[in-house]
C-alpha cells in the first residue's frame, strides 16, 4: 500500500496516524496547531473525521438517542450534541490538508457517509480511513471503492464473517490496496481487551498489511503490536489532555506521541531477520567468550593438567569444549602463564 509519499508495508517504519477527531475543541486555529504538533512528532499523517451530526443520527434528545452507558466518558450527551461538537466543520478541511502537505505530513479523513465521500473526492484526498462504526456500512464502502483509493479499514466489534463481507464489497467495489486495523471499541480501552495476537491472523485470512486503532492509554500496546506485524498505527491526538474536548481523555499528548514515533521505530528495527551467530557488531564480542589458557608457567614436555590450564576470558585459546581432549597432552616448548592454548604448542600423539 502506499498513501502519498510513504510506502506502507514491513519494509519501512510503523504509519503514525495521529486522529484529531474533535480535539480541535471547536477551533480552526487549534486545528491547525494540532496538524503542526503532529507533524514536529514525527507521525506521518494527521487524520480528519467527515461528517456533519445531521448525517450520523437525528436530532432527538431521549430513548436509544442519549448516551446510558454509566461508563461512557459522554453519559447523558444525546448522540446529535456530542456529533455537533465533535464534527470538524467542512469547510475547515481545506486549510488543515494544506498545512499538512506544507509540513510534508499526508492528511485524508474518515467519511461517515456517501455524501461526505462526494466532499472528500473534491479535495483530492489520498486515501480513506473507515472506522468501526461504519464497518458494516456496505453502501459506504461500495462507494469509497469506487473512487480507487487505498483503504484502511478498523475492525472494532466485527465478526469474521462481517469482516469478511467488508473486505469484499471494498476488493469487488475496486479496491485494490486495502489495510485493516485490529480495534476495540471503548474508550479508553484497555490492554487485556487488545487481543493482539489477531493481527497475523488478519494478515493470512485477508491477504492485506495490519495495523491497529488504538484506543489504550500509552504506547506499550502499540510498540508492541509492531512485534505482530502491524504496519499502521493510530491514536487520537490533543495538544493537552487538560484542555478537555469529547475524546481528550484517551488522545496522546505531544510528548507521548513523538515517544511513539521513536519506540515503534525501534521495535520494528528490532524485529531484523531469522538469525542465529554473531551479527557485524558482535564480531568484536566473540572474543570476550571463555577459552583454555595456561594458569602457570609450564616448561617445555609437561603434561597439561586441571592444575594448570583454566578455562577464562578471554576468548583468544581453544574453545571450553576441547578441555578433555587437551588433558593429559604435553607442551611442544615451555609457555609462561596467561598464554592462550592453541594446537600448535602440543606436542602429537
Amino acid at each position: 500500500m502506499r498513501i502519498g509519499k510513504f510506502q506502507i508495508d514491513r519494509s519501512d517504519r510503523p504509519f503514525v496516524i495521529a486522529e484529531l477527531s474533535g480535539n480541535h475543541n471547536g477551533s480552526l486555529d487549534r486545528a491547525i496547531r494540532l496538524v503542526e504538533a503532529a507533524a514536529a512528532t514525527g507521525a506521518q499523517c494527521v487524520k480528519l473525521q467527515t461528517y456533519r451530526a445531521d448525517t450520523l443520527t437525528l436530532d432527538v434528545t431521549e430513548g436509544e438517542f442519549v448516551i446510558s452507558d454509566p461508563k461512557s466518558l459522554w453519559k447523558g450527551r444525546s448522540l446529535h450534541s456530542l456529533y455537533e461538537e465533535a464534527h470538524t466543520p467542512w469547510e475547515w478541511h481545506e486549510p488543515i490538508m494544506k498545512r499538512a502537505a506544507e509540513l510534508g505530513v499526508v492528511c485524508f479523513s474518515s467519511p461517515f457517509d456517501e455524501t461526505a465521500v462526494d466532499f472528500l473526492e473534491g479535495l483530492d484526498v489520498p486515501a480513506y480511513k473507515i472506522g468501526s462504526f461504519e464497518c458494516t456500512h456496505l453502501p459506504l464502502l461500495k462507494k469509497v471503492a469506487e473512487t480507487g483509493k487505498p483503504v484502511i479499514l478498523s475492525t472494532g466489534m466485527a465478526t469474521v464473517a462481517e469482516i469478511d463481507e467488508a473486505v469484499w464489497t471494498l476488493r469487488a467495489g475496486g479496491c485494490s490496496e486495502l489495510a485493516l486495523l485490529k480495534c476495540t471499541s471503548s474508550y479508553p480501552s484497555t490492554p487485556e481487551n487488545s487481543n493482539l495476537a489477531t493481527l497475523p491472523h488478519l494478515r493470512e485470512m485477508f491477504g492485506c498489511e495490519v495495523g491497529i486503532s488504538d484506543h489504550t492509554l500509552g504506547i506499550g500496546v502499540s510498540v508492541a503490536s509492531v512485534a505482530l506485524g502491524a504496519v499502521i498505527i493510530e491514536k487520537h491526538f490533543t495538544l493537552a489532555r487538560a484542555d478537555g474536548g469529547v475524546d481528550s481523555a484517551f488522545s496522546m499528548e505531544p510528548d507521548e506521541m513523538k515517544a511513539l514515533v521513536v519506540e515503534s521505530e525501534r521495535a520494528w528495527q528490532a524485529m531484523g531477520r531469522i538469525h542465529y551467530g554473531p551479527t557485524a557488531a558482535e564480531q568484536g564480542a566473540v572474543k570476550r567468550r571463555r577459552s583454555i589458557y595456561l594458569s602457570e608457567d609450564v616448561g617445555e614436555g609437561e603434561v597439561l593438567s586441571e592444575g594448570n590450564l583454566r578455562v577464562v576470558r578471554p576468548g583468544h585459546g581453544l574453545e571450553p569444549r576441547f578441555l578433555p581432549l587437551v588433558l593429559g597432552r604435553r607442551l611442544r616448548r615451555a609457555v609462561t602463564k596467561g598464554t592462550p592454548l592453541s594446537w600448535d604448542l602440543l606436542l602429537e600423539g
